[in-house]
């Protein structure tokens, strides 16, 4: 296992994280509705109260945070922790918002794209011109669940398109390191995805897949795993927070080898870089509320305007 340092406890489903240079760590809590910001000595306050479901985040270039919101969640209770489970009861749809993190101010910036309403955004990753990558993961029904999107949107709230449909439980999406790969993994199979940009907000597709709109399989590892959100690290590994298996799924950029970083948490849900040279790994551990930090192996990628 690991070796972790606890840096806080009691979060409710804590997801999405954003190293600051400051030392704080950012975290949305999903089941509690909320941006929260853990200071290095664990402290943990509300920077906005969001309702809904944030779910991934990240710094824009007009430096506020921008959340993919589900829409929200039933929630159950297992061993004291809660546990996201079918669309809730006061579901509306999801949405794409924008946090002030100086005044805690919230707008909401799309429910819909191009091609109809927003399911369950999920998250989230900003490319170099500024535009928004991200994933649609859909809700859940007794019997009955959405296929998944991938969307491009405009920081300014003027355009979300619609660019890779068909998936299925779309979740972590990043970029590689020169911003010309899209990946993303789907949680229930197992996979990870990429896709070639030819230009900004344009996705090469493999038209011979149909209506599915295939990329190039990345990893598949098989067994009884669950992929959540991910990061890129510097060297182009791709990072994925895995389920039931817990802990960090590395895949190489083209798929030749993938390793499994163990972390004390079967719902392991995010991780993220950070300190001085981007060596240290946050990673939110909601199935027990925490987040946690490590030493990563090589320095992370560093994000766009983080």
């Amino acid at each position: 296992m690991t070796e972790v340092t606890v840096v806080a406890t009691g979060l409710r489903f804590p997801e999405g994280p954003i190293a600051l240079s400051d030392g704080s760590v950012l975290v949305v809590e999903i089941a509690r509705g909320t941006i929260s910001r853990v200071l290095p000595d664990g402290t943990v306050g509300v920077v906005a109260e969001t309702g809904g479901g944030p779910n991934g985040m990240a710094l824009g270039p007009d430096g506020r945070c921008y959340i993919c919101n589900n829409g929200g969640f039933e929630w159950h209770e297992r061993g004291g922790q809660p546990v996201p489970g079918l669309q809730g009861p006061e579901y509306r749809g999801g949405w794409i918002e924008a946090v002030d993190l100086d005044t805690g101010e919230v707008e909401v910036l799309y429910r819909e794209s191009d091609r109809g309403p927003l399911r369950g955004p999920n998250d989230i990753v900003f490319d170099a011109h500024g535009g928004l990558w991200f994933t649609d993961f859909g809700k859940m029904r007794p019997g009955d669940m959405d296929r998944g999107f991938v969307h491009y949107a405009r920081a300014d709230g003027s355009e979300c398109r619609e660019v890779i449909r068909g998936l299925f439980t779309p979740n972590g999406i990043g970029l590689s390191p020169d911003g010309g790969t899209l990946y993303v993994a789907e949680t229930i199979p197992g996979r990870i995805w990429a896709w070639e940009l030819p230009e900004p907000g344009v996705a090469r597709l493999d038209r011979a897949a149909g209506t599915l709109c295939r990329g190039r399989l990345v990893a598949a590892p098989g067994g009884y795993v669950e992929f959540d959100s991910m990061a890129v690290d510097g060297a182009g590994n791709v990072c994925v927070a895995t389920l039931h298996r817990g802990g960090i799924t590395v895949a190489a950029p083209d798929g030749s080898s993938v390793e499994h970083v163990p972390l004390p948490d079967p719902i392991t849900t995010n991780v993220c870089f950070g300190g001085p040279d981007l060596r240290t790994a946050w990673a939110t551990l909601s199935g027990t509320g925490q987040l946690v930090s490590f030493e990563w192996p090589r320095p992370g990628l560093r994000l766009n305007y983080t």
